[in-house]
């Protein structure tokens, strides 16, 4: 994909667009501190309450439009927000999580036993393509960015929310900011939590970051 998202020509109007980049709640138990990748697990009790104080967090904007990954913990996640909102989503299986190939369903330390890689260096390993019957970060790359630049095509000057994992969250702030997918390591994005860009006619800003609503918004 050329630098056409991250460096996107100015438009019309002086009021930017605006995504909620928001990844799903916390999963079920068994598929935590493990590389889940696209096992289609559900939330947890506590991702299921998550899920509800992230609701109450997004009134706070004015969404014009919902996009989402397929997969079943992100679907969990956003229906509530669905259901008070009324929007309807629009279903992306572009925006489904990382293959992570061999890697799926190991925790940190078996990834780091098995195949001898510092499991912490995970994103280094997607982008060169080390992670065996895995996506690499070519292929990862092209089947996010058409969507995004869809999404952000279609709504100008407007608030999206897009309801998706960790791993797309960093490649869209990859794209978006022009940076390596491997440092976006450097950002923290934590179950159930909100991250805005502004899309300026300039250039694209962060505007919040990991805002973790079950966790930062009192009361």
């Amino acid at each position: 994909m050329p630098d056409s998202i991250a460096h996107r020509p100015a438009r019309d109007t002086v009021q930017p667009g605006r995504l909620l980049l928001i990844r799903h709640a916390e999963v079920e138990e068994r598929y935590q501190n493990v590389f889940g990748g696209q096992i289609d697990m559900e939330l947890s009790p506590e991702g299921h309450e998550q899920a509800l104080k992230l609701a109450a967090a997004l009134r706070r904007n004015s969404v014009s439009a919902i996009y989402s990954s397929p997969m079943k913990r992100v679907q969990q996640t956003l229906a509530p927000f669905v259901r008070e909102s009324g929007l309807r989503q629009e279903i992306l299986p572009a925006l489904r999580e990382v293959h992570f190939g061999d890697w799926t369903g190991l925790n940190w330390e078996e990834v780091g036993e098995r195949f001898g890689i510092h499991p912490y260096d995970w994103l280094d390993e997607i982008q060169m393509g080390r992670v065996p019957n895995g996506e690499t970060g070519m292929e990862f790359r092209a089947r996010v960015e058409p969507s995004l630049d869809r999404i952000i095509g279609a709504h100008p000057a407007q608030t999206v929310a897009v309801f998706s994992h960790g791993g797309v969250i960093r490649m869209i702030l990859s794209t978006l900011l022009g940076l390596p997918l491997p440092k976006t390591n450097q950002f923290e994005i934590e179950y159930a939590s909100i991250t805005r860009i502004a899309l300026h006619r300039h250039m694209n800003e962060i505007e919040l970051l990991n805002f973790v609503p079950w966790r930062d918004m009192a009361g």
